[in-house]
């Protein structure tokens, strides 16, 4: 009996197997995860801050109203001067339980502050502030204040962006 003419016999190259791996270390801390500058513009670069002379009650009062937890200090001509967080608020009436909220914000907020640059990767940003022990980071672009990220706009980013990621594989799969 003789095999159909549209029959193929097995071949060596039948056996050969191609491995594909649907994330790597590569594809998941690739630039496609997303920028500070990407996150800016869906969040908006708005800034909440203060005056390294305003008081801390003050500052607090603002906390509660905007629902935040840091503030920028800027001085009269817009540049950064320091940052101050509901932590270092907290830090400094734990160890001094008479502390005067009524001192200005220049007497508590942190000085040496961290930035990151809007072409910087998220995941970056996101390992900067948890080895630091931070939430809070301006955004500067050759010396001018952008805006502020915290790690929860850098986690709510990257959510939004593995659920349309899903979405888009499921459409792919069901087609």
């Amino acid at each position: 009996m003789r095999a159909p003419t549209s029959y193929a016999g097995p071949r060596a190259s039948d056996n050969e197997r191609v491995h594909t791996m649907s994330q790597s270390a590569a594809s998941n801390t690739s630039a496609d995860f997303g920028t500070v500058e990407k996150l800016i513009e869906k969040k908006g670069g708005s800034i909440i801050s203060v005056s390294p002379h305003d008081t801390i009650k003050d500052t607090v009062d603002l906390l509660r109203e905007k629902r935040i937890g840091a503030v920028l200090v800027l001085s009269a001509s817009g540049q950064l001067q320091g940052i101050l967080s509901e932590r270092d608020i907290v830090r400094k009436l734990s160890t001094e339980p008479n502390f005067d909220i009524n001192q200005p914000v220049e007497e508590l907020m942190t000085r040496k502050v961290k930035s990151c640059a809007p072409n910087e990767p998220l995941f970056s940003v996101l390992r900067t502030m948890t080895e630091g022990r931070f939430r809070h980071m301006p955004v500067m672009d050759g010396g001018k204040l952008l805006g502020m990220v915290t790690i929860g706009d850098v986690v709510h980013f990257r959510l939004n962006e593995l659920e349309h990621e899903t979405v888009q594989l499921k459409q792919m799969i069901v087609g």
